[in-house]
Parts: C-alpha cells; sequence; structure tokens
C-alpha cells in the first residue's frame, strides 16, 4: 500500500470511530495508533459519558498504545486523528515520542498542530512529530459539520416544543 493510500485506509478507520463518538452524543472525533501495520491504539471521544475532560480520542488510543507496547515511549507510531489535535493531545503526543501526526479537518479554534498554534513543531519541545494533514478532509469536516447542524436543530425543536407548552 502507498503512503497515501494507506493514509486514508486509516483515516476511513478514524471515521468510523468518529461515527460511534456521534452515536454516544460525543464530538464526532476518531483516533488510530498504528505501528506498522498494525493497531495498537484506537478511541473516540468520550469527555461527556466519561466525566472526564481528558477523554479524547487522541488520548484514548495513546493509552492503548503504552499498554500494548508496554512502554510510554510510542517510537515508530503513527496517530491518526480526523480533527487536528488540542494542546493537551498535542503535548501528550509530544511526551509519547510519536513519530507522525495524520489529521483530517483543521481546527482554527484550538488546533495545536498548525492552525492556531504549532505544539508539535515547536524548535523549543524536547521532540518534533512529523505532520501531514487534510487526509479526508472534506469527509471528516462534513462529519463535524453535520453534528453540530444535527444538535443545533435538536436544541430549536426543543426549544420550540416548550414554547408550545407555555401559557400565553
Amino acid at each position: 500500500m502507498s503512503n497515501t493510500a494507506s493514509d486514508e485506509f486509516w483515516m476511513r478507520h478514524a471515521l468510523t470511530l468518529a461515527r460511534r463518538a456521534w452515536d454516544e452524543g460525543e464530538v464526532p472525533v476518531g483516533a488510530v495508533l498504528v505501528q506498522g501495520d498494525r493497531v495498537i491504539g484506537e478511541g473516540w471521544n468520550r469527555p461527556i459519558g466519561r466525566h472526564d475532560p481528558t477523554a479524547h480520542a487522541e488520548i484514548i488510543a495513546l493509552r492503548q498504545g503504552g499498554k500494548i507496547l508496554q512502554n510510554y515511549r510510542l517510537i515508530d507510531t503513527t496517530l491518526y486523528v480526523t480533527l487536528e489535535p488540542c494542546v493537551m493531545c498535542a503535548g501528550a503526543m509530544v511526551h509519547g515520542r510519536v513519530g507522525r501526526l495524520v489529521y483530517g479537518a483543521n481546527d482554527e479554534k484550538t488546533g495545536a498542530a498548525g492552525s492556531l498554534l504549532d505544539v508539535l513543531g515547536h524548535p523549543g519541545m524536547n521532540h518534533q512529530v512529523k505532520i501531514e494533514q487534510g487526509v479526508l478532509a472534506g469527509e471528516c469536516a462534513a462529519m463535524l459539520s453535520d453534528f453540530f447542524r444535527y444538535r443545533r436543530a435538536e436544541k430549536k425543536a426543543l426549544r420550540e416544543k416548550l414554547r408550545g407548552q407555555l401559557p400565553d
């Protein structure tokens, strides 16, 4: 498999995981940690359900990878994520020595792989992560847009329902 085909293959897997987050009412972000051709960690956003602000897809995948490798150093791994990581997740990738990040959609509000900040490539860091951005970006961004559009429609319907139940 060429690098492009391989990147798309794993990103599609991450999209499948993102759908699981959506189904659980979480922001649909999925992550897959790969070493060679082997999945060593995967996750989807779960901070709401787990009542845990650190339960981002990337963190869950990195934790699984550490357990599989029996090492917090995740050398020679690639993390595939549907959305550009935040500062927390980028920091965990640096500390874990992830070799490469491949992500789909940019996150202009909180992205720490170059959109808002560049934690992963900052020259002051003791480890830099190679970055490939925009893999299946359209599909990744569309899932997020669709999710938030759906959530806004749900809230609007609830407000209208409540308005109809209130006496004049």
